[in-house]
């Protein structure tokens, strides 16, 4: 089934708007299945049966049309993640979008992502995901060796996600991001240079680089977390990351975050949303939401969200939980953050970590210096006051 194009042209409602000028607001829609959880994988997310899939799109529409106020507001952004969302059917998916365009008014020149793992699309459903308006598929490859995808519990091949790709293309998906994982088990630094050589040939957009993290309460920690060896040791490590920036800059690629790689005009905006601390509103499962300088999240527990409870927790931010949060998520950025009024609080911290050539100040802006970017998890720590 084709479902007919839906515009994006946003349209006058007649409300009132404040200031006469609609916010600007992201908006996250979490989509809590997949097919398998992957040996790696913290999120919330979670196999489950069509029954409860039905129930729960149910129950994230029912959210969407209670959403409050949505006439002050212009949708710049729209991210759908998970979870795998292409494991719903496309209806599904098309639902929520539809509702979301009915409930909301969009920007004309909205961002829409939708994430997809290979295995899970097809050229019909990726046909219907553009016709509803999404225009950026960020695909889930992590690797492209055989052995690594199965060692990563990922439930496809290479071949696979290469007919995903073409399919994406041929549906009209002009904006794509791969993502990929390194520093897995076993892995070698030219296995991991022979991955971005054939990932940055394909051409895509963009391109998610991160190195694999060990999370506790999931396989890989129980497998891991006592048997550091059987990883790739922290200096080859290191030397992936920088290959990753030299060959995917060879390839037309500019890191403009610390693990995210775009052709020009291409940077997420969305993403840039989060760690430049714009408003945004969560829809499902877990999710949350930034307005005004509250932060608001869903209940976690999937039982209480299909009965309709949804509210998890409420948090009005203070003055330093600000301060912290423009310097630990805008510091990721490789443009760095005008420090503003914080600059005087922070004035002895900034000066120490400038003269330890962690940082630097260009163009009036702060940012990570490239040895500042290797240890940037130390780096951002020190912006937390406790």
């Amino acid at each position: 089934m084709i479902i007919p194009v839906i515009h994006m042209t946003p349209k006058i409602r007649g409300m009132t708007v404040k200031n006469n000028r609609r916010i600007p607001l992201e908006l996250y829609v979490h989509i809590p299945f997949c097919v398998r959880k992957c040996q790696y994988c913290d999120f919330l997310s979670d196999p489950s049966d069509e029954e409860t899939k039905d129930r729960y799109i149910e129950a994230l529409l029912k959210e969407i049309r209670a959403a409050e106020h949505t006439e002050d507001y212009e949708i710049v952004s729209v991210f759908i993640g998970g979870g795998t969302p292409s494991a719903l059917k496309a209806e599904a998916i098309a639902s929520i979008m539809r509702t979301l365009q009915e409930k909301f008014f969009f920007c004309e020149d909205a961002e829409v992502t939708i994430e997809a793992n290979p295995g899970t699309v097809d050229p019909e459903k990726l046909t219907i995901y553009r016709n509803v308006g999404i225009n950026r598929l960020s695909l889930g490859l992590q690797s492209t060796d055989a052995e690594e995808l199965k060692l990563l519990g990922r439930i496809h091949s290479y071949e696979e996600f290469l007919k995903s790709y073409e399919w994406a293309r041929e549906a009209g998906f002009s904006n794509i991001n791969i993502d990929l994982m390194f520093a897995i088990p076993g892995q070698t630094g030219e296995a991991w240079r022979q991955h971005l050589y054939q990932v940055a040939e394909l051409n895509p957009e963009h391109i998610s680089a991160y190195s694999l993290i060990i999370e506790e309460g999931t396989p890989f920690y129980e497998k891991y977390e006592d048997h550091p060896e059987l990883l790739p040791p922290e200096e080859e490590e290191r030397q992936m990351y920088h290959d990753t920036k030299r060959i995917l800059h060879e390839h037309g690629y500019e890191r403009y975050e610390i693990s995210n790689y775009a052709r020009a005009g291409y940077a997420c905006r969305h993403n840039l949303g989060y760690w430049e601390r714009k408003e945004y509103k969560g829809f499902g499962l877990g999710s949350a939401s930034l307005l005004e300088n509250r932060r608001y999240t869903n209940t976690c527990e999937l039982k209480q969200y299909l009965q309709g409870r949804l509210r998890g927790t409420e948090e009005e931010l203070s003055e330093q939980d600000i301060r912290e949060e423009t310097f630990f998520l805008g510091l990721r950025k490789m443009e760095g953050i005008d420090p503003g009024p914080y600059r005087a609080h922070y004035e002895k911290l900034l000066e120490k970590l400038q003269m330890q050539q962690l940082l630097e100040e260009k163009n009036g802006k702060i940012c990570l210096t490239e040895y500042g970017i290797d240890i940037s998890n130390y780096v951002l720590a020190q912006f937390l006051e406790d």
